[in-house]
């Protein structure tokens, strides 16, 4: 007598043979905290430091001309491979537009297509240097991506002192063009400063203690001048800093103040406890 609960359909049973061979490429290509999947993306992470070296090493002339062959048997290998990856990860990715049009998607694509290209463009190859950006995997294989709140904190910090930083922005830059205009009429064409945009080129690089030297005043004015920017520019450099790192420290504070409770974000900077629910806000 035949199991009326078992299936003798083989088009049902290829299909799930199918369904499980993509969910175990799944766990392999997507997943790191499988011992498989960590080896993958270790292979995975050394092939790509490989093939930038590749293509680093193929800018220089004499190594290129010395070893072409090897480097482009080399190139097209890590190519080839990379294709076939980014091929895997669309077959087994649950949502595949999703993939494909998130960040690391855009980035895989983007890591083969040059290759390609070069075949009809010379030169194309050397945008291979994307690949670079792949090594960003390394947050998740390492289980970093706790490190990702801060990256957050540092976000909003920076979103908060937008304003402040674009006063600071504002000051510097009406600063350096001022001086410039001053330059170009102390020490004029003869010593360097044949315009007011070049002057104000040379203020900027003065007051960010760069220094490149190729215009330097050569009047006692000038030098004067030049000094006190030198000195204002030891001064602002630390300005942004302080600035961002005030919003770190006052996020911080603020995230401290939120309710464990309830989530009631509304207190005051001393508060000790929840003005809606009154549990302790911590230190």
């Amino acid at each position: 007598m035949m199991n009326g609960n078992r299936s003798n359909n083989p088009g049902e049973s290829t299909e799930n043979s199918f369904r499980s061979l993509r969910k175990s490429t799944y766990e392999i290509i997507f997943r790191a905290d499988s011992p498989y999947g960590k080896f993958f993306d270790e292979i995975l992470l050394a092939a790509i430091l490989c093939s930038v070296v590749v293509v680093m090493l193929e800018s220089v002339s004499s190594i290129s001309r010395d070893y072409h062959d090897i480097l482009y048997i080399l190139e097209w290998t890590f190519t080839i491979l990379f294709t076939v990856e980014y091929l895997l990860r669309l077959y087994s990715a649950p949502r595949r537009i999703r993939y494909a049009r998130s960040f690391f998607g855009i980035i895989d694509l983007l890591a083969i297509i040059p290759t390609y290209l070069s075949l009809i463009f010379s030169g194309a190859q050397m945008l291979l240097v994307i690949r670079i950006f792949r090594v960003l995997r390394i947050f998740r294989i390492f289980k970093l991506t706790r490190y990702l709140g801060e990256a957050k904190a540092l976000r909003v910090a920076l979103s908060h002192s937008r304003y402040k930083i674009s006063v600071f922005l504002t000051a510097i830059l009406s600063t350096v063009v001022i001086v410039g205009a001053l330059m170009h009429l102390i020490e004029g064409p003869v010593n360097g400063f044949t315009s007011i945009p070049r002057s104000i080129y040379w203020a900027i690089v003065t007051m960010t203690t760069v220094g490149y030297g190729d215009i330097a005043p050569q009047t006692i004015t000038g030098q004067f001048l030049a000094a006190l920017l030198m000195i204002m520019g030891y001064g602002v450099i630390a300005v942004p800093t302080g600035i961002v790192s005030a919003e770190m420290v006052l996020s911080k504070k603020m995230e401290a103040r939120i309710c464990p409770g309830c989530g009631h974000a509304d207190h005051e900077p001393d508060a000790s406890f929840c003005k809606k629910c009154g549990a302790g806000l911590g230190d």
